[in-house]
């Protein structure tokens, strides 16, 4: 028996949606992955405390992909199991007034709608961001001015022991693209955020406004997962690449955006060995020609 069958006969006991030798391709937004030996939808915490205990035990490696919107599947795919926080981690609730709960595994989309329907302010900026809450506080996303850690006010975790915890705003290390959770590696099960009142029309009108923005300069007709390359200090890194000359320079089905130059896309057949090519040949340019170091954003699994 395969270790991960393990933890696949204890998902189906334990009610969760299990498959085994799924396709990553399907969940990512670049459209690209090989398989996972196992792919598991948890639906409550009982039910990942339980998971994650068995892994530990068994010596499983996992890991908890969101809406695979800033990662990177290797082509040989992951040898171990994947999990997706699904039912009780996808609720949004309002604590107070100016308050909201949200689960990891809720869409930005959904949050940032909600957050709307309360004529509540702030997370304006998230509205278009392909992310789940979870992946956006780990990585403290941002955008037009705005990050999560502007609105996130303490964030619940689960250790892999399956034991829970909870770390308040000024323990959260939030930095750019980063946060105390790149280092701990505790799972994000959830996330408080304290808002502002604002008229709803405004709100609306600023989201509206932001979306219209993305969809005029980024190339969001192609699969991808979304900039690819941190901001260096001083500079712009889609500017410095198409500075390059790089605009369209692609390596086999993975191209630069001729649209945007800090994303790379997926033609229709880019392999995860055309990207990471693409990426180091973008970035040995840059520094040749600029003297930057362009660093990834994305997480390369």
């Amino acid at each position: 028996m395969d270790k991960t069958d393990i933890i696949f006969d204890l998902a189906k006991i334990l009610g969760c949606e299990a498959r085994k030798d799924e396709p990553l391709s399907r969940h990512t937004t670049f459209k690209i992955g090989g398989t996972a030996d196992a792919y598991i939808k948890v639906t409550t915490l009982s039910s990942l405390s339980a998971i994650l205990k068995e892994c530990e035990e068994s010596d499983i490696d996992y890991l908890i992909l969101g809406n695979g919107s800033n990662v990177l599947v290797s082509d040989d795919g992951y040898r171990g199991v994947v999990i997706r926080l699904d039912g009780d981690f996808r609720k949004i609730s309002l604590v107070d007034d100016t308050t909201i709960y949200c689960g990891a595994g809720a869409t930005l989309a959904a949050l940032s709608k909600f957050a709307l329907k309360c004529g509540l302010t702030g997370l304006e900026f998230a509205w278009g961001i392909p992310g789940t809450v979870g992946g956006a506080v780990f990585m403290n996303a941002g955008a037009y001015g705005g990050e999560m850690k502007d609105v996130v006010y303490s964030v619940s975790h689960m250790d892999k022991n399956g034991a829970m915890g909870r770390i308040e705003k000024d323990d959260l290390a939030f930095g750019y693209r980063t946060s105390v959770y790149r280092q701990n590696k505790y799972i994000i099960t959830g996330v408080t955020l304290r808002m502002s009142h604002g008229a709803p029309k405004d709100i609306r009108a600023k989201m509206d406004d932001y979306l219209g923005r993305r969809t005029d300069k980024q190339p969001l007709e192609y699969p991808s997962a979304g900039s690819v390359f941190k901001r260096p200090e001083g500079a712009f890194a889609g500017a410095l690449i198409e500075q390059c000359g790089l605009k369209g320079k692609s390596h086999g089905g993975a191209q630069v955006s001729e649209k945007h130059a800090g994303f790379i896309i997926n033609t229709g057949r880019a392999t995860a060995h055309d990207v990471k090519s693409l990426i180091r040949e973008v970035q040995t340019e840059v520094a040749d020609k600029t003297g930057y170091t362009l660093e990834c954003e994305l997480i390369i699994l």
